[in-house]
């Protein structure tokens, strides 16, 4: 079994990631590029192992291994969300090529994002950076003016600028841009943007929301590129 490590740089340690994979060398592989930019790393070898150190010892993230031997990933990521003690640890999926059905679960059980295998150490760290960074944010309300690039989102007026100028969009299409553009960088289902835009009874298709979509995209022109479609899973907005 893989030993804890801990890590400080100066005065103050970074932030502690527990990664729950039953690979050795990824988990070898994960640590070492982890503990090189300065967090603290705890692992564990299968979901159970991993739930226990979470009563041990606090973490500030967990990256998941979907397919882990009794436990899988996804009972493990229910399990955590369900916790009030553990609900607001966000977690980072790891999957394999194929996994889109699971991938969707996993976020609609509450995971923040996921990486797939093989993947790069550089991708990876990138991700959990961004993940902090979003936390560190102060989640805005429903009024909020949001700019990003060359948009423009004002929920009070109800109103859409790209590049200045106004634009165009129907009730739908405005509620979804500003789901997407209130979190940019997190990847939503589309059952997730039905719940958040229409809530959870609306009689709205996933294929209603890739029509939505299109359309929004054709509206913003140059803009329309910052919403990315996250195949098999559903869409995200470029942070």
């Amino acid at each position: 079994m893989l030993p804890d490590i801990s890590i400080e740089i100066g005065r103050m340690a970074k932030e502690k990631i527990l990664v729950v994979d039953d690979e050795e060398d990824i988990l070898e592989l994960v640590r070492y590029n982890l503990t090189k930019e300065g967090f603290q790393v705890a692992c564990a070898l299968s979901g159970e192992e991993g739930l226990a150190k979470l009563k041990e010892q606090h973490a500030d993230l967990i990256l998941l291994d979907l397919m882990l031997p009794g436990m899988d990933g996804l009972e493990v990521c229910r399990q955590v969300k369900r916790n009030a003690a553990t609900e607001q640890i966000p977690v980072i999926m790891l999957t394999a090529k194929g996994e889109d059905a699971d991938i969707v679960t996993g976020l609609e059980l509450g995971a923040e994002d996921y990486v797939t295998k093989p993947f790069s150490p550089r991708v990876l760290l990138a991700r959990i950076k961004a993940v902090f960074r979003r936390q560190r944010q102060e989640p805005p309300d429903d009024t909020t003016v949001l700019s990003v690039h060359d948009l423009t989102v004002n929920p009070s007026r109800h109103e859409v600028l790209v590049k200045g100028k106004p634009v165009s969009l129907t009730a739908s299409e405005f509620r979804i841009l500003h789901f997407l553009v209130r979190r940019p960088g997190w990847v939503f289902s589309r059952d997730q943007i039905i719940s958040a835009v229409k809530g959870d009874d609306y009689p709205v298709t996933e294929r209603s929301v890739d029509v939505q979509i299109v359309g929004l995209r054709k509206k913003l022109g140059t803009a329309g590129n910052l919403i990315e479609t996250v195949r098999g899973v559903g869409y995200r907005f470029k942070d």
